[in-house]
């Protein structure tokens, strides 16, 4: 019955698990692009740029009205015939006129303005596809950090458990010997203090692990934040084949931001074009078809009403309006702008290309000498538990030998969070930070 029981057990705890979902940098991003808030509001707003993007709001299409009006006056008229000289005075005369049509207006030309406004909507669109592009890759790259950032901190909460197991070991050894007479109460406290500060250490950290658990929660848009992470990866995988000249080259080619600074420029342009539309003439078709319907009170007619249709071109151009010379002059001054807004973000990338590439290096070297670093503490460590059992070895000493080992695994786990880091930040420069959803 035991057995069935112990059975039961497991089998729970392993449906258990698997109900838990397990997730990858991928799935993170995934969940992350679909449900965070931002992502969307920034996607709406692309959406926007795309419904203005008509030809309607460029304004090439006619515009077409329904009104309706009526008008009234109320006059008192004095009326003198001029071959008797009589006069004759009413009061109150009331007239009437009712108008109802359709009216269409349309700008045939007015010197590629037009063109102009259509070019630089879809031009706006364009931008509004790349800042959703940026808003992307600033969130891949924010959500990988993170991701790694709370892999780092789970690793080093079982640091700091593997520290406090040791620390209680030393401290059960203590204890024994302490009762036996071979070590001090001095001996029993000053261990006993070290397991209490590698306990504080460890409830500490697990702290930090659930910070690190909620900012992937609310980067991934759950609402519950006490959903939890469980992720496939366990170590800090790093991508030891970057190479400058292709990030450089990528990064000219493919820089969301340089992109931007591009369509800035040909904005400029365009905004110039407009102005200079002014300087052609204008030509504009208007048409309709109504009723009108007058209503007199004293006239020799009582009542007129007419349907018909009514046509007119206008043709004009504008000789003067007092701002296009100043206007002409501002547009041009936005376009040289615009070119060396592009050339200072292509300085200030290759200068961030270039910190981040040197970091990036200095950090492979630093974790191949703390892995180095390591193998010895970890053989410093053994031999010093060796030597502690057979009490060659004071509390102190086995202390700082286990203090070494942490502090050298400590160490690698930086520099390993901090080179992926770099590799996030690089990979975002060069247009590729995508490739993590891959």
């Amino acid at each position: 019955m035991k057995k069935i029981i112990i059975s039961f057990i497991g089998f729970v705890s392993i449906l258990g698990l698997s109900a838990q979902e397990t997730y990858t940098l991928k799935s993170c991003l995934e969940t992350g692009l679909e449900q965070n808030y931002s992502i969307r509001m920034v996607r709406n707003e692309e959406q926007i740029s795309k419904n203005n993007a008509t030809l309607a709001n460029a304004g090439y299409l006619p515009t077409l009205d329904l009104s309706a009006r009526y008008s009234g006056s109320l006059n008192d008229t004095e009326n003198k015939i001029r071959e008797t000289n009589e006069t004759t005075k009413t009061n109150g005369v009331y007239d009437q006129t009712l108008n109802a049509g359709l009216d269409l207006n349309w700008t045939i030309f007015d010197g590629f303005k037009i063109q102009a406004n259509y070019k630089r909507l879809k031009e706006l669109e364009r931008q509004g596809e790349t800042t959703t592009r940026l808003a992307i890759e600033d969130f891949i790259a924010e959500l990988t950090a993170e991701y790694y950032n709370y892999i780092q901190q789970q690793i080093r909460l079982k640091n700091f458990r593997y520290a406090m197991s040791l620390s209680k070991e030393r401290l059960r050894i203590v204890e024994e010997r302490y009762i036996v007479g071979n070590f001090s109460r001095l001996d029993l406290q000053q261990a006993r203090v070290d397991y209490n500060a590698d306990r504080a250490q460890y409830m500490k950290q697990q702290e930090a692990v659930e910070t690190s658990r909620i900012r992937l929660n609310e980067l991934m848009g759950y609402n519950d934040m006490s959903q939890r992470v469980h992720t496939t990866d366990s170590v800090i995988d790093l991508n030891t084949l970057l190479s400058y000249d292709e990030l450089w080259k990528a990064t000219l080619n493919n820089n969301a931001s340089l992109l931007k600074s591009e369509q800035n420029k040909t904005l400029a342009a365009l905004d110039m074009k407009s102005v200079k539309s002014r300087n052609y003439p204008y030509l504009k078709l208007n048409t309709g078809y109504g009723y009108t319907l007058n209503k007199y009170e004293i006239s020799s007619t009582s009542r007129r009403s007419n349907w018909g249709l009514n046509v007119g071109v206008t043709m004009g151009i504008n000789l003067f309006d007092g701002n296009r010379k100043r206007e002409l002059k501002n547009a041009r001054i936005a376009i040289e702008n615009a070119r060396l807004e592009q050339e200072e973000l292509t300085q200030a990338l290759q200068a961030d290309l270039s910190t981040l590439w040197h970091a990036y290096q200095n950090n492979m070297k630093m974790l191949k000498l703390e892995r180095e670093n390591l193998i010895a503490a970890v053989e410093n460590h053994e031999i010093a538990s060796e030597r502690y059992m057979l009490g060659n070895l004071s509390g102190i000493e086995m202390r700082e030998a286990q203090k070494s080992l942490l502090d050298a695994e400590e160490r690698i786990l930086s520099v390993e969070y901090d080179t992926k880091i770099c590799e996030i930040s690089l990979l975002q420069l060069s247009g590729g930070i995508t490739n993590y959803l891959k």
